[in-house]
């Protein structure tokens, strides 16, 4: 079983829905200061036990960066059983992910990608007055304390219906993982093996990763930061452009997606929206690919959901050794209905991906199934929604009796930045706070 009150909640809890959220990142310019906010923080963390607990959907997490270890003093010998992709950081591999031009680090967002960020903390809430309650003690800890700095700050809220900015139902897919207690969103999905998700214990593969000493690492996880500008106006004037009536473009959406913007998923509802099944948590997401849609009929293969996660449909590969826990939290207003120019505000999404392995899981995922289209047949079509379409990529609808190829697809979401961390355990936390000079 998972030792749930040694692991973060920001680990294993899917975010509430509604939602408000606030990222902060710090610098830790002296070491001790550094320290002594990990004692600190050990105490404002929340535990993934207690589920019932009257405050279990709002928590306050933390994670470090590399260099956020490194300021903290934990010697190379230990850092150098952390993983290869994450001590070398986001920035260094952005190409391989795809971030390239305007996604390109060059035109992140500062201090994002730089050794300035070392530590990296998450406050998610139902309400604005429970998340505040909940920021108390750790504001108070980071405002008292000289040697820290806050350096960045990003406030996240739900959106109407709690839709992401180009309008689609977020939040509804979540892994099963063993000895958690908490349920996956599709029941038609084997939980995976608590060590895909938190260090310390067996993955799929059969394996066991660990950190030298073990308490650096065990019950630990990988989390990849991202700050994703979405191009709203953009993506409704493609859709405008290629299509013949209003009916056409909320298909089309949907066919990029593979879900309506309800939430309701077109495996289960192909030609038509069907909202009361999009908004029953028990129902969009009980479905798979292999039996009932292998050609990708209802579900293209190279839609956004079916990319990120192909469930069981044939593809070159195994998919569940590259599964990973994903959310998203809004950023910036809404576009008003109907609004096709765009009007300077910035707004899309903060994305945290977890995993025990951030090669064959993130990094995988961006690269081979995001930004390439081979493991199913796709030749070299990217992500019609969030793939590095800079130079104009191309989204096959298989139909009878001709497919249709849309083309010129434009870049609909920037990388405006992002940092790889790691989020240690409590006790993790504690021994970091008695680190010696």
């Amino acid at each position: 079983m998972l030792e749930l009150d040694d692991i973060q909640s920001g680990v294993l809890r899917p975010r509430p829905s509604p939602y408000v959220a606030t990222y902060i990142a710090f610098r830790i310019d002296d070491p001790k200061a550094g320290r002594e906010l990990m004692q600190r923080i050990s105490r404002v963390v929340t535990p993934a036990s207690n589920p019932t607990s009257p405050l279990a959907d709002t928590w306050v997490s933390v994670a470090l960066t590399y260099e956020g270890y490194k300021a903290l003093g934990v010697p190379q010998k230990a850092l150098d059983t952390f993983s290869w992709e994450f001590r070398q950081g986001m920035k260094s591999r952005a190409e391989d992910l795809g971030d390239v031009g305007a996604s390109s680090p060059e035109n992140w967002e500062q201090p994002l990608g730089s050794k300035d960020v070392h530590v990296i903390l998450v406050a998610v809430s139902p309400t604005e007055e429970q998340l505040e309650k909940a920021l108390d003690p750790a504001r108070e800890t980071y405002r008292q304390m000289t040697g820290i700095e806050a350096i960045w700050r990003q406030n996240c809220h739900a959106l109407p219906c709690d839709t992401e900015p180009f309008g689609f139902k977020d939040g509804i897919s979540h892994p099963a993982i063993e000895g958690s207690g908490i349920p996956g969103t599709n029941p038609r999905e084997e939980p995976l093996k608590a060590g895909e998700f938190v260090i310390g214990y067996q993955d799929e593969m059969g394996g066991t990763q660990k950190t030298d000493p073990e308490i650096l690492g065990r019950n630990g996880t990988y989390v990849v930061f991202r700050k994703l500008y979405q191009n709203v106006a953009e993506f409704r004037k493609y859709l405008k452009t290629n299509s013949a009536t209003p009916e056409d473009e909320e298909l089309m959406a949907a066919k990029m997606m593979g879900r309506w913007r309800s939430g309701a998923p077109l495996a289960l509802c192909p030609f038509h929206d069907n909202k009361e099944l999009g908004a029953d948590p028990k129902l969009n997401n009980d479905f798979m690919f292999k039996d009932d849609d292998q050609a990708g009929y209802k579900t293209p293969a190279g839609s956004h959901i079916r990319r990120s996660n192909p469930r069981d449909a044939q593809i070159a590969g195994v998919a569940r050794i590259h599964r990973m826990i994903r959310r998203g939290t809004a950023y910036g207003p809404v576009l008003p209905d109907g609004e096709l120019e765009d009007d300077g505000q910035d707004r899309g999404l903060m994305f945290a991906f977890v995993g025990a392995h951030i090669g064959r899981q993130f990094e995988f995922v961006q690269s081979e199934w995001i930004n390439d289209g081979i493991f199913f047949g796709g030749d070299q079509d990217k992500d019609p929604v969030i793939g590095s379409n800079h130079d104009g990529g191309n989204f096959t609808l298989p139909r009878k009796p001709v497919r249709k190829r849309l083309q010129g697809i434009p870049n609909f979401v920037v990388t405006r930045g992002g940092e790889y961390a790691f989020m240690p355990s409590i006790s993790a936390l504690k021994w970091l706070a008695e680190l010696d000079s």
